[in-house]
């Protein structure tokens, strides 16, 4: 079964590619998506990555590393909570 991670604390010139190569190493990555502002379309500084394998090495090693003089908030992620539509 897959494991969803959120990545938190990642710089702002983060791609998709470069946070799938940096879980890529663990195990097989289903998906890595970098989350966008939806106005200004500028990187909101996390993402969250599935993995099929290797999700609990992945955590244990990239939760506190520096990537571009950032340290890293690895871990699973929560399931979304359902919220009232607003108008």
């Amino acid at each position: 079964m897959a494991k969803n991670i959120y990545v938190g604390n990642l710089p702002w010139s983060t791609t998709d590619e470069e946070l799938n190569d940096m879980f890529a190493e663990y195990g097989n990555v289903s998906s890595a998506k970098i989350i966008y502002d939806r106005e200004t379309g500028r990187s909101r500084g996390f993402g969250f990555v599935e993995m099929d394998n290797g999700a609990e090495e992945a955590i244990s090693s990239l939760n506190g590393s520096m990537i571009g003089g950032r340290s890293l908030k690895v871990n699973e992620a929560r399931p979304r909570e359902e919220k009232p539509r607003r108008w």
